[in-house]
C-alpha cells in the first residue's frame, strides 16, 4: 500500500518582492515498509518536503495523499489529528521535556490521544524495551547521553503505531558511535518490524542505511536510487 503519494508538489515563499521556491513540482510515492533517505544540500527542499509530508506545512499547489486519502486541503485540526495518530516524529534535538522521566516522555503522545494510564505505561515500556532503554524509565533527560535521549525519542515516535516515521537529521547531534547505534536501530525497525521510515540527512554514511535514497536540488528531485540491500 502507498503511504505517501505526492504529485507535482510546489511550495513558494514570498520574500519581499521575490518568490523563493522551496519545492518545484515534486512527484514521489513511498510504499508501506520502505526505508527512504532524503538528501540534498542546504536549501535543496528536503526539509520543506518533510514538513509537508509530516503535515507541519501546506503546499502552495499539487496533491498529497496519505494512506490513500487526499490531505492537501485539510484544516489545521484535521492535520493535527493525523499527526498524533498516524505519524511519528524524531528530531535532531530530541525534543524531550526536561525534569520529566524517560517513561513520561514516551507516554506523551498517548496522553494527548486519551489512552488510559495503565495501558500507556504498558505500551511505553514495550517500545522502550524494543529500542533498548527500558532500564532508563526513571531517568530525566539530563541523566542520559545523547544517544540514549534519541532512543527515548524513537520509542516515543512508536507508541501510536504510526504508518510513517519521519526523522529529521536524527544523528546530527550525536557522536560517531551513537550515530551508528541509532541508524542500526532504524534499520532494525524497518527490517524486522516493517516500519516505514523517511529520514532527512546530509550525511552519506547515514543515508547508506536506507534502501532508497532520493536526492533533492533546487526544489526538485534529481535522483531516486533503490538498493537491493543496505550497506553493512
Amino acid at each position: 500500500m502507498s503511504v505517501v503519494v505526492v504529485q507535482n508538489l510546489r511550495k513558494h515563499y514570498p520574500m519581499g518582492e521575490a518568490d523563493v521556491v522551496g519545492l518545484d513540482g515534486v512527484t514521489l510515492t513511498i510504499e508501506s515498509g520502505e526505508f527512504v533517505a532524503v538528501m540534498g544540500p542546504s536549501g535543496s527542499g528536503k526539509s520543506t518536503f518533510m514538513h509537508i509530508v509530516g503535515l507541519l506545512d501546506e503546499p502552495t499547489s499539487g496533491r498529497y495523499a496519505f494512506e490513500g486519502s487526499d490531505v492537501t486541503s485539510l484544516s489545521a485540526d484535521e492535520r493535527a489529528d493525523i499527526r498524533s495518530r498516524r505519524l511519528g516524529f524524531v528530531f535532531q534535538s530530541y525534543n524531550l521535556l526536561p525534569r520529566t522521566t524517560a517513561l513520561e516522555n514516551v507516554e506523551l503522545p498517548m496522553i494527548y490521544a486519551g489512552v488510559s494510564e495503565p495501558k500507556r505505561e504498558r505500551i511505553a515500556l514495550e517500545k522502550m524495551d524494543l529500542v533498548g532503554v527500558a532500564h532508563l524509565r526513571e531517568h530525566n533527560s539530563n541523566q542520559m547521553s545523547g544517544g540514549q535521549q534519541q532512543r527515548v525519542a524513537i520509542a516515543r515516535s512508536l507508541v501510536n503505531e504510526p504508518a510513517l516515521i519521519l526523522a529529521d537529521e536524527p544523528t546530527g547531534a550525536l557522536d560517531t558511535k551513537s550515530s551508528k547505534d541509532v541508524m542500526e536501530l532504524f534499520a532494525k525497525l524497518n527490517e524486522e518490524h516493517g516500519k516505514t521510515i523517511l529520514i532527512v540527512t546530509h550525511e552519506p554514511d547515514v543515508a547508506a542505511y536506507a534502501k532508497r535514497v532520493v536526492t533533492f536540488r533546487d526544489g526538485c528531485i534529481v535522483s531516486d536510487e533503490r538498493r537491493a540491500e543496505r550497506a553493512a
